[in-house]
């Protein structure tokens, strides 16, 4: 059987490989020296309650642990393959509240679950272009379940001087050790209407293409300093 089949039979192979991950990933959190931006503007909006943190997929590795648990909690929703698996894993493993959902799960059955995590205070995170891409695309999800729950949405970037491209569809960013990085939260200032039409649905997508890629390249530009 493939480590793939495997990973997506067992949890407790997942959970064992999240481990391995996440105690790597820590150690390049302690030992790299963050920049942090925007992260006070994030902890006053969750003060007032929960919000929808989207991210692109390719950036995404370090977000479990650079959210502030502290300040509200954090559930996102992951899909039964190998790497949704272990970052599923991974987020239990930091104190976050993950669900696993099936490849069958529709898009309602998914924001019925989002809205009522939102009502029970819980904030929502998500990658705009994943699981599956293609990369830097944002799909409906965002701006649907930013419709649904009329929670503030912020984006999320980090850049590291010392990383790792994987061959990934996403090319994900991993880091490594004692290297310099930034950490970006930014709120993005778009409204999705109740009923938007196509038109607006567009335009609101590329909106936030916009502004994440604004977002991600913030982040570069501090550990360029």
């Amino acid at each position: 059987m493939s480590l793939r089949r495997r990973i997506e039979q067992s949890q407790r192979l997942a959970s064992l490989l999240a481990s391995l991950a996440g105690s790597y990933l820590a150690l390049c959190n302690r030992t790299t020296r963050w920049q942090v931006e925007g992260l006070d503007d994030l902890r006053a909006a969750l003060a007032q309650g929960p919000v929808l943190l989207v991210m692109w997929h390719g950036r995404s590795v370090m977000a479990a642990l650079h959210w502030p648990v502290a300040d509200g909690p954090l559930t996102s929703l992951y899909d039964s393959s190998p790497i949704g698996r272990v970052s599923g894993a991974l987020q239990r493993r930091v104190g976050l509240r993950s669900i696993q959902m099936s490849r069958q799960t529709t898009n309602l059955a998914a924001s019925r679950i989002v809205l009522k995590r939102v009502r029970e205070g819980i904030s929502i995170g998500m990658t705009a272009d994943g699981p599956l891409g293609p990369a830097y695309q944002v799909k409906d999800a965002p701006l649907e379940w930013a419709r649904i729950t009329g929670v503030p949405v912020f984006c999320y970037a980090f850049a590291t001087t010392r990383g790792l491209r994987l061959n990934t569809w996403d090319r994900m960013l991993v880091p490594r050790l004692f290297g310099h990085g930034a950490m970006v939260f930014a709120r993005f200032e778009g409204t999705v209407p109740r009923k938007p039409d196509d038109a607006t649905r567009s335009n609101l997508r590329e909106q936030m293409r916009r502004f994440m890629d604004a977002t991600t390249a913030r982040a570069d530009r501090l550990i360029s300093r």
